[in-house]
C-alpha cells in the first residue's frame, strides 16, 4: 500500500509538472481545443489589421500631395489622426467592457473598412481629411483583441500569448508596405490599394463574427475560476464566480441599452481609472515610449550626418530591426519562464538594457556599434512593449482590461505628440541629441520602477478602487 501510494503521489507531481510546463494548465497552446482555436484566430486577426494598414499608411503623404495639398495641410491632416485617436483610445476601450469585445470589434473594424472605403475615393482634400475620422475614432482593433485575449488566459500565460500576438502583427506590418509599393507602380494603384485595404477590414470583420464566441464566454468563465482557486479563499471564489457571470449578463443586454446610459457608464469607469493608484505605470509607459520614439525620430538622418550612410541603408536596418522584433514576441514564452513569470522583474531588466543600448547608440564611434546596438534593442523594446501591458492588466485588475488599455493607448498617443517637439529641440545642440534624450527619460522610468517595486511585486494585489 506505502509503494501504492508513493507510485500514486509520483504520478500526481508528474502531471502537476506537465501541465506547469504547459502554461499554468490553460493557455494559448495547452488549454481546451475551442479557447486554443480562438486565441489563433485573434492571431490572424491582428495580422490582417496591421497588414492592411501599413499598405496604405505609406502611400498617403504623396497621395495628399498630389491632390494638391501644401505641406503645412498635409500636416494638420496627418496630426488630425493622433488627436482623435488620443481621446478615443479609453472611450472605446472602457465601452468594450461595457457592451462586451464581440460588438465593439466588429463595430471598431467595420467602421474602420468605411473610413479606408472613402479613402479610395479621395479625389479632393476634403474627402481625404474625411476620411480619417472614422479610422482615427474607431480604429482600435488590436487595443481590443488584446483586451479579449487577456479575458481567455491566465495571467501566467498573458505575456506569452501577448507577444504571440504582437509577432503575428509585427508580420503583417513588414509585408504590407512591400505590396502597397508594388500595387503603386499601377495607374491609380493608391485608390486600388485603399480598395484592398477596405476589403481587408471586410474580411477581418467576417472571421470576428464566425468566431465561436459561445466557448469563448466558457473559456472567460473558467480563467476566472482558475483564478479565484489559485488566488482567493473560498468565499471570494465564489463571489469573483458570481461577479464575472453577472458582469457577463450585463454586458450582453448593455449593447441594446440607450447610448446615454453607455455613455455615463462609460465616464463612470474612467472616473474610477483616473481615481485609482495607477499614475506611475502610466508615467513608466509614457517615458518610455517617448525614449523608444526619440531613438527612431532622427535616426535617417542622424546616421547620414554622423556616418555618411545613405537612406536606403537606413530603411534596411529599421527592416532588420522590425524581423528581430517578431522573433523577440516568439521567444516571449521562454524569457517568461527564465524568469519566473515576474513580469515586473523582466520590465525592469529590459527597460535597464534598453537604456544602455541607446546610450551606446548615442555614442557609437562606428557603423557597427549601431547595427549592434540596433540588434539587441529590438529584443529589449519588444519585451518592454508586451511587459508594461501585463503590468497593467496584473495591477489594475483584468475585469477593466479594455479600458486600461484605452488609457495606455491614450499614453501611448501623448507620447507622440510630444516626441516630435523634444525631437527637433534636441537636434538643434547635436544629431546625438535626441538619443541623449531618451537615455535621461529612460532612467527616470527606471527610478520610478525602483521605487515602486513592492506593489508591482505584489501581483495583482491593488486593483482599482471602484472594481
Amino acid at each position: 500500500r506505502r509503494a501504492a501510494g508513493t507510485a500514486q503521489a509520483r504520478r500526481g507531481r508528474m502531471a502537476e509538472d506537465e501541465e506547469e510546463e504547459g502554461g499554468g494548465g490553460r493557455g494559448a497552446a495547452a488549454g481546451p481545443a475551442a479557447p486554443a482555436r480562438f486565441v489563433r484566430s485573434l492571431y490572424a486577426v491582428g495580422f490582417l489589421d496591421l497588414f492592411g494598414v501599413s499598405m496604405v499608411v505609406p502611400l498617403m503623404n504623396l497621395h495628399i500631395k498630389s491632390l494638391g495639398a501644401s505641406h503645412t495641410v498635409a500636416g494638420i491632416i496627418g496630426s488630425l489622426y493622433g488627436v482623435m485617436q488620443l481621446f478615443s483610445s479609453t472611450f472605446v476601450g472602457c465601452w468594450s467592457d461595457i457592451v462586451g469585445r464581440r460588438y465593439s470589434l466588429l463595430a471598431c473594424i467595420l467602421l474602420s473598412a468605411l473610413g479606408y472605403f472613402l479613402l479610395g475615393n479621395s479625389t479632393t482634400v476634403f474627402l481625404f481629411a474625411l476620411s480619417r475620422v472614422p479610422v482615427g475614432i474607431f480604429k482600435h482593433t488590436l487595443s481590443i483583441s488584446k483586451a479579449l485575449l487577456s479575458d481567455l488566459v491566465s495571467e501566467r500565460d498573458r505575456p506569452l500569448v501577448m507577444g504571440r500576438f504582437n509577432a503575428a502583427s509585427s508580420v503583417g506590418f513588414i509585408l504590407g508596405p512591400v505590396v502597397g509599393g508594388y500595387l503603386a507602380e499601377f495607374e491609380g494603384g493608391f485608390y486600388q490599394t485603399s480598395f484592398i485595404c477596405a476589403s481587408i477590414f471586410l474580411l477581418n470583420g467576417g472571421l470576428v463574427w464566425m468566431l465561436p464566441w459561445s466557448e469563448e464566454n466558457t473559456s472567460n468563465r473558467d480563467h476566472y475560476q482558475d483564478k479565484g482557486t489559485n488566488n482567493c479563499s473560498a468565499k471570494s471564489n465564489h463571489d469573483l464566480h458570481l461577479k464575472s457571470a453577472s458582469s457577463r449578463a450585463v454586458t450582453n443586454s448593455n449593447f441594446f441599452q440607450s447610448p446615454w446610459i453607455q455613455v455615463a457608464t462609460v465616464l463612470k469607469k474612467i472616473k474610477g481609472i483616473a481615481c485609482s493608484n495607477l499614475w506611475d505605470v502610466f508615467l513608466v509607459r509614457f517615458l518610455m515610449s517617448v525614449a523608444i520614439l526619440l531613438y527612431y525620430s532622427n535616426f535617417t538622418l542622424a546616421l547620414e550626418e554622423r556616418f555618411e550612410v545613405k537612406p536606403l541603408f537606413a530603411g534596411y536596418l529599421m527592416s532588420y530591426s522590425s524581423a528581430l522584433g517578431v522573433l523577440a514576441g516568439c521567444l516571449l514564452g521562454p524569457i517568461t519562464r527564465l524568469y519566473g513569470h515576474n513580469t515586473y522583474r523582466l520590465l525592469l531588466h529590459s527597460s535597464t538594457f534598453t537604456c544602455t543600448l541607446i546610450l551606446l547608440y548615442a555614442s557609437a564611434p562606428s557603423m557597427w556599434m549601431v547595427i549592434l546596438s540596433s540588434t539587441f534593442l529590438a529584443f529589449s523594446t519588444t519585451i518592454g512593449r508586451t511587459c508594461i501591458i501585463d503590468l497593467e492588466l496584473t495591477v489594475g485588475g483584468s475585469e477593466a482590461s479594455g479600458t486600461l488599455l484605452g488609457v495606455g493607448q491614450s499614453v501611448t498617443s501623448v507620447g507622440r505628440i510630444i516626441a516630435p517637439l523634444l525631437s527637433g529641440i534636441a537636434q538643434e545642440f547635436s544629431p546625438c541629441g535626441p538619443p541623449s534624450l531618451a537615455v535621461g527619460l529612460a532612467l527616470l522610468a527606471i527610478v520610478i520602477m525602483n521605487a515602486n517595486k513592492q506593489k508591482y511585486r505584489s501581483h495583482g494585489s491593488v486593483k482599482l478602487k471602484n472594481q
